[in-house]
């Protein structure tokens, strides 16, 4: 379970600033809590992630009456941006200070005053729309003009909105309104047993089902303080690393997509329904769900499929080896990411970007080596790097992952304890309002799941905070500076999730 230093609200500032001193920590999550019915205060948490000890430091700061304030962290963590609109939007606490205050997960249409996660908000309340004006800020000048993009797109993906301000091709400024259709997961759960919220939680996201349901689950046996069988272990992590290549190599196709490279696009797809094949043959979907459970996992794995996925992996490794041959001998497929989409180091940083997105600027950070969890620290692999930060460094990256997943899989094949039967720990009693963070690093970068019981074993808080939400803004910084025809390109590079924001 958790431990925090807690402070008073305004104090909040001088607290960050003395825990981000010296460059060591970053902020990986802030969230609220309507923590009335507990002890009287709403209460702000902020989650440093201290890569040097592997370790999570958590800060509180308690607000304890109206109106519900604190100091802004932007200036000094600009990571901190997205986190308290959305604390301002769903809480209704002010970031006194904060230079952009729109909505960010509501929008226009949610009527002022009502905040769905407070404790108060009735749930069987009809909304009706408010119509305000959403302010999306443009550039002036001469030859300046403005191109939106979305919310409905032509291919079948989720809605966003983008708008450009560009001098010719040449792109100025883009200005991303995401959240079209936040589901209210959060609230959805609160109440639940921790066994039926998991449902939902497995939920979140198609492509990173797994990795939610593992971070998930380690925030539920850290609050029950269980250890589940080495064999469930075992098997949580080779689905975790199947699911990391089925999503890297469809993402290598589908950024050829991105520039009208049609060989690469038919043989990523190839390569990634072999693979989602296999995926419905361990767990009976293409999705991986059902495998992962808090307390261990559902299912367990026969010789004969060990064989198979042994199999699988060969024929994987050759077609995509041979598919990568094809994109490094096309020159005009490189000269089309070489330098496109840059996201320098130093706004990587700021942002607190997370998986490829900051592996490829030069950021070596990975949840499974410097925060292991499950079996990690018993498997050899590498985590891969680039310093250029384009579309070509994320591109690269991604095929020296699948590289590395490839022989991580190998690895738990042949180390996988014998034994058939338990593979699940009962969840006993939980403590009411004790909390535990939980954490993944999916095919996009690390999940985190922090998880606050109830009375009687349900959820009283589930916050998550997906990759995608950390890295969707990196992409308005990578695209200025590049032509309108880029932007697909770059965009897919990042390979950004809606579902795992619009929880």
């Amino acid at each position: 379970m958790m431990k925090y230093e807690e402070i008073e609200a305004d104090k909040l500032w001088e607290g960050v600033a003395k825990l981000l001193c010296g460059g060591q920590r970053t902020l990986t999550a802030m969230f609220a809590n309507d923590e009335r019915m507990v002890n009287g205060s709403m209460a702000i948490y902020c989650i440093f992630a201290e890569n040097s000890s592997g370790k999570h430091i958590a800060l509180k700061a308690l607000l304890k009456e109206e109106p519900y304030e604190f100091p802004s962290l932007v200036a000094l963590a600009p990571a901190a941006a997205w986190y308290e609109r959305e604390i301002h939007d769903l809480f209704g606490l002010v970031p006194i200070g904060h230079p952009d205050l729109r909505p960010l997960v509501l929008h226009e249409n949610w009527p002022q005053g009502l905040y769905p996660l407070r404790k108060d908000f009735d749930e069987s309340l009809i909304v009706s729309e408010a119509n305000k004006n959403y302010p999306i800020p443009g550039v002036e000048g001469a030859g300046v003009f403005e191109v939106p993009v979305g919310p409905i797109h032509a291919g079948i993906i989720e809605p966003g909105h983008f708008r450009f301000s560009q001098a010719g091709e040449n792109v100025i400024n883009l200005e991303a309104k995401l959240f079209y259709t936040h589901r209210g997961i959060e609230k959805a759960v609160e109440g639940l047993s921790v066994e039926t919220a998991f449902y939902q939680v497995e939920r979140i996201c198609g492509a990173c089902s797994v990795s939610h349901s593992m971070a998930f689950s380690q925030a539920v046996e850290k609050i029950a303080e269980i250890t589940i069988p080495a064999r469930a272990e075992y098997l949580r992590v080779l689905t975790a690393e199947l699911e990391r290549l089925y999503n890297h190599v469809g993402d290598v196709g589908n950024l050829c997509a991105g520039l009208g490279f049609a060989p690469g696009v038919s043989h990523g797809g190839r390569i990634k329904e072999m693979l989602m094949r296999l995926n419905e043959e361990l767990t009976g979907n293409r999705f991986l769900r059902g495998m992962i459970t808090p307390g261990g996992v559902n299912l367990d794995i026969s010789t004969d499929l060990v064989s198979k996925i042994k199999n699988i992996l060969r024929i994987v490794e050759t077609d995509f080896k041979e598919l990568i041959e094809i994109l490094k001998q096309s020159g005009a497929f490189l000269d089309r990411i070489d330098t496109t989409g840059i996201l320098p180091r130093q706004a990587a940083l700021d942002l607190a970007t997370v998986g490829v997105g900051a592996r490829a600027s030069g950021v070596d950070i990975d949840l499974r080596r410097d925060f292991p969890y499950s079996v990690y620290d018993k498997l050899d692999f590498k985590v891969p790097v680039r310093v250029s930060g384009d579309v070509a460094a994320r591109l690269w990256v991604r095929v020296d992952e699948v590289i590395q997943t490839v022989q991580i899989i190998h690895q738990i094949l042949h180390s996988i304890p014998p034994g058939e039967g338990l593979l699940k720990t009962v969840i006993p009693e939980l403590p009411p309002y004790a909390s535990a963070l939980g954490w993944s690093e999916s095919a996009r970068g690390g999940n985190l799941h922090w998880v606050m019981t109830g009375q009687d074993n349900t959820l009283y808080r589930l916050f998550v905070r997906s990759a995608s939400y950390a890295n969707w803004p990196a992409l308005t910084v990578a695209v200025p500076g590049n032509i309108m025809p880029d932007f697909p390109l770059i965009n897919k590079s990042f390979e950004l999730c809606y579902a795992c924001i619009d929880r």
